[in-house]
């Protein structure tokens, strides 16, 4: 069941041609440890640009790119809503209506466009270090992934839908599984540990500040919270992992 899960999560989280059918779906909703497994296999993909020789500003261009032609751009569009909602001012009812709008606000624009941008600098700024700096990728998706279930287990849907679908087949017990599947991520470019558990670090921190916000100003976890959760937190492990390289 967990290679069905893995292959509902792949469904769920990239383009990848893996089929999607009920039967993956429901595994990988009933089990979280599913996103930091894919997480090691979107790393994989999306971190390859970064291994090809040529101008930094151009492999940044290129990362991102690659970024969102494995995964697909369903997540940014929770970057936009949440930038939406944290532009309005008003109560949660009212920051979940702007963010069922379909039309683009200013905030919901700058926070995509902060979040391309972060994609961009990121690759640029591994793309002048040594080639295994590359293997941050991984460590960043694993985190990212991680993130989200973070959320899944520890959190609640203020409605029914894409995040009541996880956030109700999970509980805390399971954020153990899914952060021991995500250490495997910290010795890939060994010796160099420490820009890794930097890069999981700062995904998981990214993931509390948005669990916080969403419960005060949101009401509780929705798909658009994870999916927002999963595009920030790889921006921030990925600059707190190339900060980590450079001084360690």
């Amino acid at each position: 069941m967990v290679l069905t899960a893995l292959r509902g999560a792949l469904g769920f989280l990239s383009r990848l041609p893996v089929g999607r059918d009920a039967d993956a779906w429901t595994a990988f909703a009933e089990r979280p440890i599913a996103f930091p497994l894919a997480g090691y296999v979107i790393g994989a993909l999306v971190g390859l640009p970064l291994l090809v020789p040529g101008p930094s500003a151009t492999v940044g261009i290129v990362f991102a790119v690659g970024v969102y032609a494995v995964t697909g751009i369903n997540h940014v569009d929770g970057v936009a809503d949440l930038g939406d909602a944290l532009a309005v001012h008003g109560d949660a009812a009212a920051r979940r209506e702007v963010m069922k709008d379909t039309t683009l606000g200013v905030g919901g624009a700058l926070a995509v466009a902060l979040v391309v941008a972060g994609l961009v600098a990121a690759g640029s700024a591994i793309a002048v270090l040594p080639a295994r700096t590359a293997l941050l990728a991984i460590a960043a998706e694993v985190g990212a992934k991680a993130g989200m279930a973070s959320l899944v287990c520890v959190g609640s849907s203020p409605h029914d839908g894409l995040g009541a679908g996880f956030t109700t087949n999970a509980n805390p017990w399971a954020l153990a599984p899914v952060w021991l599947l995500a250490l495997p991520a910290v010795f890939l470019a060994w010796p160099a540990v420490m820009p890794a558990v930097t890069a999981l670090l700062a995904a998981a921190i990214m993931a509390v500040v948005v669990l916080r916000w969403a419960r005060s100003n949101l009401g509780g976890v929705s798909g658009d919270v994870l999916g927002a959760t999963n595009e920030i937190a790889r921006v921030a492990a990925l600059h707190a992992g190339v900060i980590a390289w450079t001084h360690w």
